[in-house]
């Protein structure tokens, strides 16, 4: 069932404002014609000077410019450190309109949850290795003593011998 126009431009204007993804709409300079709330939140941008002003300002990216030279769609991964973020953006044609779409997914837990995770993985490593070479060291001293309780009790046997023979000879 197709709805009719008024219709689906008032689902997908509900649609945009209410998605916990950030959109992101450029023309073909990679000026921005729309943003919505959940951009706004995820960037921390607030202003309204940012429509009209370069998309790679606000998401420190090149993406939207790839995606324009490539002439299609694009999917990307990238980190802002000085706002502590790690998105994952799609970027698509809007040929209708001349426009290409961006749909930011925040994943910055995502990449936090991974990074501690290899900090885990290493220092568990480095454990690991620690325990491995106290073991090693312990077992060479273990064999270092019994090394020498063995010579002291084949010397000691070999006296016992000796004396037993001597008598016996007697």
């Amino acid at each position: 069932m197709k709805l009719p126009k008024s219709q689906e431009t008032t689902h997908t204007s509900a649609i945009l404002q209410h998605t916990p993804n950030g959109v992101l709409l450029v023309d073909k300079e990679t000026r921005i014609r729309f943003i919505n709330p959940a951009f706004r939140i995820m960037f921390k941008c607030n202003d309204d000077k940012l429509l009209g002003g370069l998309a790679k300002e606000f998401v420190h990216s090149d993406c939207f410019e790839r995606a324009i030279a490539a002439g299609g769609s694009l999917m990307v991964k990238e980190s802002i450190s000085e706002h502590n973020i790690s998105y994952r953006v799609g970027i698509f044609p809007i040929e209708a309109e001349n426009l290409y779409c961006g749909i930011f997914i925040d994943i910055s837990d995502e990449e936090k949850a991974r990074k501690e995770m290899l900090e885990l993985k290493a220092q568990t490593l480095k454990r690991a290795q620690e325990v491995i070479s106290r073991q090693m060291q312990t077992a060479q001293e273990i064999a270092g003593l019994l090394g020498e309780t063995t010579a002291e009790t084949k010397v000691l046997l070999m006296k016992l011998m000796s004396l037993y023979r001597e008598e016996g000879q007697r």
